[in-house]
């Protein structure tokens, strides 16, 4: 990290502001994971600290090489991308395994599936 010296101090101030603001949420996810009661409401705290604490980062890393290089170093974008589309996609998948199996053992907590005949309750859309 010689390099690290050549890094202004604007630009230090910005990438130690990103850093502090990713892992805190990161944090703030991993104490919701383990702080929560329920399965269904621990997989939405990790879920929302790994997309935004990973955005904080990744702005960091782009702040640090763009610098650095005297070149925009945008390539990070792409990390950014594949986390915010994956995790959402990972929690739909374990929360409709989870509520799966709840229904199959019969779990009194968990809502019975509605059938598509039934009618729906309360107001219809546009009352």
């Amino acid at each position: 990290m010689d390099h690290a010296v050549d890094l202004p101090v604007w630009a230090a101030i910005l990438v130690s502001f990103f850093l502090v603001v990713g892992s805190g949420l990161t944090l703030i996810g991993t104490i919701g994971f383990s702080r929560l009661p329920s399965f269904y409401e621990r997989i939405h705290a990790p879920t929302l600290g790994t997309s935004w604490g990973t955005g904080g980062i990744v702005m960091a890393s782009m702040v640090f090489f763009t610098v650095l290089a005297t070149r925009p170093v945008i390539h990070e974008i792409l990390i950014g991308i594949f986390v915010t589309v994956t995790t959402p996609v990972t929690l739909m998948l374990l929360a409709r395994a989870a509520l799966h199996r709840d229904r199959a053992e019969g779990n009194p907590d968990v809502l019975a599936e509605v059938s598509p005949d039934e009618p729906k309750s309360g107001p219809a859309l546009g009352e």
